[in-house]
């Protein structure tokens, strides 16, 4: 009781310190009321706060549970998704990030992905703006429920309380400093949030490989060690088996490129010098990250033997940290599973909601809206996203974590990842051409889920074992491609945007 007692004052300190940034940034910027400085805080964000939210807010509660759990009872076959993931990274760091931030800038100063697709063709069809709204609304629902249930599963697990329930308080909580401090409320929580992740997945493998090295440890169960399991390839050959997870892995990385909520991360960077900073910072942490949880799933299964089976793995680094620290630092280091739920549900929420303001609202429904009615719109949108996705997590048919976040993140990197890239390389992409991918990556992506991925059973058939994005990414990018060869060639002002992007911007 008294070990649950101090997890339990950890973490409300680790949530009182999240309110107060909330409530700090609302007091702070109560005269600040555009939708500029509420949805990419005035393009004011440090290399150091923009990196490290943008990298808490990609790696969610599956960094701290769905790897490590997934490594520690099937093997080292498990980490092509890491691999993709840390290529994806450095990739959208080295040949996205700067571009989008300077043709977003002279795209007329475009606060959303959305407004930034439209303007970078200079249309005044709000078209391309209400379609990818739309997807933005459905997918973040699903995602930040993700987010949701793996908080729910935490408090369950660790005090016994109701899942219903803590998925209930997570969300008011996320729900409250988004509502009242906006982007610069999410980058600074994600900040720290960033790095209790990381201290939290280095100290724990790190003690408990001291502990292990003691002549009287024992496991806690008897190491039963798979074969193949320290294989990077899932069957131990070179199959079909092995083959489709590592393409599939490496899949993941194909997100980063229409991810709207790191992207946007990317915008926010105040100056070419922050740039480069935040560049090293960003990958070097998601590396780190990455790295340190599959040591903690090769830990954990010589610290815990096989004491955790199939339906338990999500549990494996709970599950150490509380038999190796003492309560309180217990508590600070669960923290961390907290954090990087919240990190990712705070981002997309203000993600869709901006979406919804500025790309669906202000173009089709109230045209002359001014920006404090965007600020409120804004506002009742997160909180409209929140309780849908509440209601999603608590529904008896929901997926699980791992199965939320691989639908959402498909969705994302298939719609709007070549979208992305062909608009910042390409001088012949066109506004058609662009609803054309967006639409076609998203419908792909969609039925390859429901009729080729085996999701779902009783729609499934045939199982082909690759990941959804794949396929979705490519139709994507093949429609967008042919539908603008079809269409007139952009003007000589437009394509200018492609040479321009490719320049640092001049400071002041």
């Amino acid at each position: 009781m008294k070990t649950e007692f101090l997890e339990m004052i950890a973490f409300i300190v680790y949530l009182v310190l999240v309110l107060g940034i909330g409530i700090y940034f609302f007091i702070k910027g109560r005269k600040q009321t555009g939708d500029k400085a509420y949805f990419l805080g005035g393009r004011e964000m440090n290399g150091w706060v923009a990196a490290l939210s943008a990298g808490a807010s990609d790696m969610s509660a599956w960094v701290l549970m769905g790897l490590p759990g997934s490594i520690y009872l099937w093997g080292m076959g498990q980490i092509w998704i890491s691999v993709g993931l840390f290529i994806g990274t450095v990739l959208a760091w080295v040949f996205v990030a700067p571009r989008l931030r300077r043709m977003s800038i002279m795209a007329n100063d475009s606060i959303t992905i959305p407004q930034f697709l439209t303007n970078r063709f200079k249309s005044t069809n709000p078209t391309l703006q209400v379609v990818c709204a739309v997807i933005f609304c459905v997918a973040y629902c699903i995602y930040s429920a993700s987010s949701i249930v793996a908080c729910g599963s935490l408090f369950n697990k660790v005090f016994g309380m109701p899942s219903q329930y803590a998925m209930i308080g997570a969300t008011i909580i996320i729900l409250v400093y988004t509502f009242m401090g906006g982007f610069n409320a999410v980058c600074w929580t994600d900040f720290f949030q960033g790095l209790l992740m990381l201290m939290a997945l280095m100290t724990a493998p790190i003690v408990a490989l001291f502990i292990m090295g003691s002549p009287s440890f024992k496991p806690v169960a008897e190491v039963v060690t798979p074969d193949h399991y320290y294989n990077i390839l899932s069957s131990g050959k070179w199959d079909w088996t092995s083959v489709k997870d590592i393409l599939s892995g490496l899949g993941w990385g194909l997100g980063y490129f229409g991810m709207p909520h790191i992207l946007v991360r990317y915008m926010s960077i105040k100056s070419e010098k922050e740039m480069k900073k935040s560049r090293i910072i960003g990958t070097f942490w998601t590396f780190l990250i990455l790295t340190m949880a599959s040591v903690v799933a090769l830990v954990a299964h010589q610290y815990l033997g096989s004491s955790l089976g199939a339906d338990e793995r999500s549990l494996v680094f709970i599950t150490m940290v509380r038999l190796i620290f003492p309560g309180l630092i217990a508590g600070i280091l669960l923290s961390a599973i907290l954090a990087a739920s919240m990190s990712t549900a705070d981002s997309q929420l203000l993600a869709s909601s901006s979406a919804f303001a500025s790309d669906l609202y202000k173009p089709v429904i109230r045209k002359n809206a001014s920006d404090k009615e965007m600020l409120w719109v804004g506002r009742g949108i997160v909180a409209v996203i929140a309780v849908i996705a509440l209601i999603i997590a608590m529904s008896p048919g929901c997926a699980g974590i791992m199965a939320l976040v691989e639908c959402a993140w498909a969705a994302f990197g298939s719609a709007f990842g070549p979208a992305i890239l062909l608009a910042l390389f390409w001088k012949k992409f066109t506004y058609k051409g662009a609803i054309a991918g967006v639409v076609a990556g998203f419908l792909v992506d969609a039925m390859w889920y429901m009729f080729f991925s085996g999701a779902v059973e009783s729609l499934t058939l045939y199982n082909t074992g690759i990941y959804e994005i794949i396929p979705g990414f490519l139709a994507s990018l093949f429609f967008a491609v042919i539908v603008s060869l079809m269409d007139d060639t952009p003007s000589e002002d437009i394509q200018s945007f492609v040479d321009k992007a490719s320049k640092p911007i001049e400071e002041k």
